[in-house]
C-alpha cells in the first residue's frame, strides 16, 4: 500500500495506491471480509485477545460467549464495506476483496510491515499500524513461522556491569503532560516549549542529530539555538559537519561505525543475536604490535570513540565520587580505577550474553577474544510463540489469579501482572496490562480517548475532502528517500551523490497539465508557513491529487569552504528579514573542488536538491505525539524573480500552527494523577514516583 509506485511497489503482485491517510479504512474493510467469510484463526483470537474484558466492560456481558464477541465484531465493523473503503481510498472494491482473501489463505504465515508512510504521515496514523496488526491477530500470525513477530522478541540488549537507578525528576521539556501516550520524547517541539518559557537548557548535546535540517520548521531551531537565554551551551556530537553543528559552541567529532566499539542487535529473522563492532584502524595496529589507551590515538583526526568519550566525561564530572556518578564508571576488575572500553565489553561478554562463555571456551578463547574474532554470536534460534512460555512457579511464589485471568503479584502497594491463565495454563503472555493482545484498550479509554479504544479509522488532516482542487491544492508526501540515499544522512558518499543528487516533485501527468508544467520545469510549492521552488518530474507512478518529494536532500552551507560536505551541498545565502521571516537563496549548486581526493575535481553534476522540511509546520498527533509529515500544499508556477532552491519561511505562522495542534491534546494527569501509564516502555525510565503529578 503506497501512493507512489516505489521500487517495492513495482515488484508487487498488487499495488494499492491508497489516497494518503485512508489506509486504515482499507485494512478494516479487509478485516470485515475475514470475519464474514470465516477466514480467521478462531482459536488464536479466543486465546490471545482480551475479548472477555471487552464484552464485560463495554457490552455489560461478563458471561458472553466467544460467538457473541465475533458477532459484535461484525456489527462494529459493518460500515467498513469494500465500497466504503473504495470511496475513501480510491482502491477498487474487487482488489480489496481479493487481497483480503489472500491474507485469509496465508493464515499464520501473513507477514506485515509498517515504516514511515501512513503511520508517520497522517493525523491518526497510529491507527493505521493498529488496523494492520488487527489483521495479524485475526489470522493468528503473531509470533509464528512466516508471520510477524514483536520487534523486542528478536533484539537482545545485554546488561552492563553497573546501571544507576532511574532519575527522581521528570523532564517536561522532553515528556510534556500534553502527550502522556507518546511513544518517544517530544524533542521536535523543543523550540516552542522554550519560546513559551517552559524552561531553559543549561547544556544541550545534539548527538548525531541535525534538527535544523531534519526536523520540521528548522528556522525556529535556528532562532532558539542562537539564543543564549534559552540554550546556554550547545555541543554537537557528530561525525560530520551539519547545518546544526554550524550553530554549536562546541563541535565534538564522533567516530563513525568503523572508528568505534559498539553492540548491535536487530530483528533480521526469528532469532536473537548480538554483534560486536570494532574500530578498524585500532584493531589492525594493535594486532601489528602497537598499544593504545584510547581509540582516538589510532583514529584519523584523533577522533574520540563515543564509549570512551562518555566514560571520561562522566569520570571528570565527579572527580571525587561525591555525586554518586563515578562509581558507575569504575572498572569491575580494578576497583577504584576508571573502566576501559575493553573491560566494559569484556564484562558484558563474560556475564550478560547467554551461551557465549561456553561457546568461546570450546575454542580455547575468552568471550572477548571470541567476539573479536567472529564479530557476532547467535544466542537463540527459532524464536516463535514466546507468549506461550510457562511461568516459573518458583520465581512467582505468592502470585494469584485475578478476575481477568491474569497472574498477578501484590507488592509495594501495587498489583503487577506477570502472566496470564490461558486454557488452564499459566504462561507469560504479552507485555500489556491484560497480558493479551488488546483489541480493547482500557488505557486509551482511561486516558481520555474512549472513542479510539478499538482499532478504527481516523480521517487524516490531509483527507481529500479538505482540499480545494480548483485552487490547485494537493497533498505533499515527504516521507520517502531516494533509493540510493537510504544509505546515508551525511551526504558524505561521493558515489551515491553522483547517482542521486536531486529530489524533484513527483506529479501526475493530469495535474501537470492543469498547472502547465513539464518535467524539468520549475514549480512553487506553498505550505502553511512558506514555500520552496523545485523542478517537476511528471510521472504516472503517483495517483492524481497527490505530489511527492524525497527528503534527506537539499543540503546547504553558508560559506564556500566550511560546513556540510561539498559533494552534496549548495552554497546559500540566508536572510532574516525580521518578524520571523527567513529566506534562503542558492548562490550556486555543487561544483568541482580541489581536495586530497582527485574525484572531487571530476564532479559533473550541479544539483544538491531542495530542502523542504524548513517549510513544514510542526503537526504533532494529539494522541501519539508523532509529527504528521504529510502537508496540504498549493502549487503554482514561480514568479519572474523566483528561482530553483528558493525557500521562504515565517516562524510566527509555525508557532501559531503548533498552538493549534497542541490544543487538540487531552493532557495528563490520567488515573491516579499519573503523568504517563506506568506500564508504557521508556528509555532511561525514571523512578515510579516521578510518574505522579
Amino acid at each position: 500500500m503506497d501512493t507512489r509506485l516505489s521500487n517495492t511497489a513495482s515488484m508487487s503482485d498488487y499495488w494499492l495506491p491508497t489516497y494518503p491517510g485512508t489506509e486504515a479504512a482499507v485494512l478494516l474493510a479487509m478485516a470485515r471480509i475475514l470475519l464474514l467469510e470465516g477466514l480467521i484463526d478462531r482459536d488464536f483470537v479466543r486465546r490471545w485477545t482480551n475479548w472477555q474484558q471487552f464484552m464485560s466492560e463495554e457490552k455489560g456481558k461478563p458471561e458472553a460467549s466467544f460467538e457473541e464477541f465475533l458477532a459484535s465484531l461484525q456489527e462494529i465493523y459493518s460500515e467498513f464495506t469494500p465500497e466504503f473503503a473504495q470511496q475513501e481510498s480510491g482502491i477498487p472494491a474487487r482488489q480489496i476483496i481479493e487481497v483480503a482473501r489472500e491474507i485469509g489463505r496465508a493464515g499464520s504465515a501473513f507477514a506485515t510491515h509498517v515504516w514511515r508512510s501512513a503511520a508517520s504521515g497522517n493525523l491518526g496514523g497510529w491507527q493505521v499500524s493498529r488496523a494492520l496488526e488487527f489483521l495479524n491477530v485475526l489470522t493468528g500470525s503473531v509470533g509464528t513461522r512466516g508471520g510477524t513477530s514483536p520487534a523486542s522478541w528478536d533484539k537482545f540488549v545485554p546488561a552492563p556491569f553497573a546501571s544507576p537507578d532511574g532519575q527522581d525528576e521528570w523532564n517536561e521539556l522532553l515528556w510534556p503532560r500534553e502527550y502522556p501516550l507518546a511513544h518517544h520524547e517530544m524533542s521536535f517541539l523543543l523550540p516552542y516549549f522554550l519560546k513559551e518559557g517552559r524552561g531553559k537548557l543549561g547544556v544541550y548535546f545534539t548527538r548525531v542529530y541535525n534538527p535544523v535540517w531534519t526536523n520540521p520548521d528548522g528556522a525556529s531551531w535556528i532562532e532558539v539555538l542562537r539564543d543564549e537565554e534559552k540554550v546556554g551551551l550547545h555541543a554537537a556530537l557528530t561525525p560530520i559537519w551539519s547545518e546544526t553543528a554550524w550553530l554549536a559552541d562546541y563541535v565534538l567529532p564522533m567516530g563513525v561505525g568503523g572508528e568505534r566499539h559498539d553492540l548491535q542487535s536487530q530483528e533480521t529473522h526469528a532469532a536473537r543475536w548480538i554483534a560486536f563492532r570494532q574500530p578498524v584502524v585500532r584493531v589492525a595496529r594493535e594486532r601489528a604490535g602497537e598499544k593504545f589507551e584510547f581509540t582516538y590515538g589510532a583514529n584519523p583526526g584523533e577522533v574520540w570513540e563515543e564509549d570512551e568519550f562518555w566514560i571520561n566525561l562522566s569520570w571528570r564530572i565527579d572527580p571525587d565520587g561525591r555525586m554518586g556518578i563515578r562509581r558507575f564508571f569504575e572498572s569491575p576488575y580494578r576497583p577504584g580505577e576508571r573502566v576501559s572500553v575493553e573491560e566494559y565489553y569484556r564484562w558484558i561478554f563474560e556475564n550478560s550474553v547467554p551461551g557465549l562463555p561456553e561457546t568461546a571456551a570450546k575454542e580455547g578463547l575468552s568471550p572477548l577474544e571470541y567476539m573479536r574474532k567472529y564479530g557476532a554470536f547467535e544466542i537463540k534460534q527459532e524464536v516463535y510463540n514466546l507468549q506461550n512460555v510457562p511461568l516459573d512457579s518458583e520465581k512467582f511464589k505468592g502470585a494469584r489469579v485475578d478476575s481477568l485471568d491474569r497472574v498477578v503479584i501484590d507488592q509495594n502497594g501495587k498489583t503487577d501482572p506477570v502472566g496470564v491463565l490461558v486454557d488452564g495454563k499459566a504462561v507469560v503472555g504479552f507485555p500489556t496490562p491484560s497480558r493479551k493482545l488488546e483489541f480493547f484498550s482500557r488505557t486509551l479509554k482511561e486516558w481520555g480517548w474512549e472513542e479510539y479504544s478499538l482499532p478504527g479509522y481516523i480521517r487524516s488532516h490531509v483527507h481529500w475532502t479538505s482540499l480545494d482542487r480548483e485552487k490547485l491544492e494537493f497533498v505533499l508526501i515527504p516521507t520517502f528517500r531516494l533509493p540510493t540515499m537510504i544509505h546515508t544522512r551525511s551526504g558524505n558518499s561521493k558515489w551515491l551523490n553522483e547517482i542521486s543528487h536531486s529530489n524533484p516533485l513527483w506529479i501526475h501527468s493530469i495535474d501537470a497539465r492543469r498547472i502547465g508544467v513539464s518535467t524539468g520545469g520549475l514549480v512553487k510549492v506553498n505550505t502553511a508557513i512558506g514555500h520552496f521552488v523545485l523542478r517537476a518530474w511528471v510521472t504516472e507512478g503517483i495517483r492524481p491529487g497527490v505530489v511527492a518529494c524525497s527528503h534527506h536532500m537539499g543540503r546547504w552551507r553558508i560559506t564556500e569552504e566550511d560546513g556540510t560536505d561539498r559533494w552534496c551541498s549548495a552554497l546559500v545565502k540566508i536572510e532574516e528579514e525580521g518578524n520571523g521571516i527567513w529566506r534562503i537563496r542558492q548562490i550556486h549548486g555543487v561544483r568541482p573542488f580541489k581536495s586530497g581526493d582527485p574525484d572531487s575535481e571530476r564532479i559533473w553534476w550541479q544539483d544538491a536538491g531542495v530542502h523542504q522540511n524548513l517549510t513544514f509546520a510542526s503537526q504533532p498527533d494529539p494522541v501519539s505525539g508523532m509529527h504528521c509529515w504529510h502537508q496540504k500544499v498549493r502549487l503554482e508556477l514561480p514568479g519572474p524573480d523566483e528561482k530553483y532552491g528558493d525557500i521562504l519561511v515565517d516562524t510566527r505562522k509555525s508557532f501559531a500552527i503548533y498552538q493549534q495542534w497542541i490544543s487538540l491534546t487531552r493532557p495528563a494527569p490520567g488515573p491516579d494523577n499519573l503523568r504517563r501509564p506506568l506500564w508504557f516502555q521508556r528509555s532511561f525510565r525514571p523512578k515510579d514516583k516521578a510518574f505522579y503529578l
